[in-house]
């Protein structure tokens, strides 16, 4: 056996090159015949990716509660605000940096790989150079790392990887896709990969195509579907929200609370119970004017004019209105929390309460 490589190889395979080192079959771990698939009881080690965006620092704290403050390692090439820096540990991690990343993951001794590192839709699409650097590059670095050291990796996808080929209403798990961004690409991209490796070499590849996410925490960060948080700012500072798609442009949403728990659940659920690697996950499906509509039953006077941005207009056109969740409903047993109704109070309530908190003006 070569000394310090391992590879998670659940079937005879014809090799894999590791950062230059060719393995024959007989030089690479296979699971034991009798070896369970399954993960060890002991509580995971896990590293998030891009862990300073919009998910990031909730999923950490809703894995802390569950395996313990030290067993979440939060990273990014930013400089964490002192709250987050405070709730646990936090490294420097580029993704770009294979070697920063493996140290990572070898003295850290992590078991499970949470790839936030992104840029989403409308940013690459200012930066594609960018784009396919962070998002493809840096993938291929974490699949490579998941292989050497039998990680189960997350990456997440998006509605942003179907394309105005798909079925729209509603999308299904498996269908054309054929997206028209690079973030949406190069989506598509993890999602194959992932897959390939995970049929060819075993790798325990995990990923969710994402509805738009909405959260009160975080700032918009340069994605499409940014206005359904953009709007919740705005009706409580200003009383006044421009709108850069029109008022019926129907997206899939999320709220924040659903997506993390739905990637616990995920990354919790045993392979047996998995008939894919890739599943949509779906919550509710609006327009920019239901959700002002709906925000409007607890501030009358919010007023929402449209300007749609070509850019972005032409993106949400293309993808899907609705998702078709019925795989992970029926094979891991997800089910949303949050309607309309129920996102647009909290999200109400938890803005008020930060705007409050920081002294600002509540409309």
């Amino acid at each position: 056996m070569l000394s310090g490589v391992r590879l998670c190889v659940r079937s005879l395979c014809k090799g894999w090159s590791v950062r230059g080192m060719s393995l024959s079959p007989r030089q690479i771990n296979r699971w034991p015949s009798n070896e369970s698939s399954e993960p060890p009881t002991d509580s995971p080690r896990v590293l998030i990716t891009g862990g300073l965006g919009q998910l990031g620092v909730g999923l950490a704290q809703m894995l802390r509660q569950q395996y313990g403050k030290e067993n979440v390692i939060l990273s990014d090439i930013r400089r964490p605000p002192a709250e987050v820096y405070n709730m646990g540990p936090f490294v420097y991690a580029d993704v770009l940096d294979y070697k920063n990343l493996r140290e990572l993951v070898v003295n850290n001794r992590i078991t499970w790989l949470v790839h936030y590192s992104a840029l989403l839709s409308a940013v690459g699409e200012a930066n594609m150079a960018l784009a396919r650097t962070i998002n493809i590059t840096g993938l291929h670095n974490v699949l490579d790392l998941a292989l050497e050291n039998c990680l189960r990796l997350f990456v997440p996808s998006t509605i942003g990887a179907f394309g105005p080929s798909s079925p729209r209403d509603p999308a299904p798990d498996l269908c054309i896709q054929r997206p028209r961004t690079i973030y949406g690409v190069s989506k598509v991209h993890a999602e194959l990969m992932g897959e390939y490796l995970h049929h060819k070499y075993g790798l325990d590849f995990r990923c969710l195509r994402y509805p738009g996410v909405v959260s009160a925490h975080t700032k918009p960060g340069g994605g499409t579907t940014d206005y359904a948080v953009q709007i919740f700012h705005d009706a409580l500072s200003t009383g006044h929200h421009e709108c850069y798609l029109r008022s019926n442009t129907r997206l899939p949403m999320m709220h924040i609370s659903d997506c993390h728990r739905a990637t616990v659940e995920f990354m919790q659920a045993p392979e047996s119970r998995l008939s894919l690697r890739t599943y949509n996950i779906a919550a509710m499906s609006f327009t920019p004017e239901e959700v002002a509509e709906e925000i409007r039953k607890h501030l009358p006077h919010l007023r929402v004019t449209y300007n749609p941005d070509t850019i972005r207009q032409t993106i949400a056109d293309s993808w899907p209105v609705r998702f078709d969740d019925s795989n992970a409903r029926q094979d891991w047993g997800w089910k949303p929390a949050y309607g309309l109704s129920e996102m647009v109070t909290d999200m109400l309530a938890s803005i008020r309460e930060k705007r409050t908190n920081a002294g600002l003006p509540v409309s």
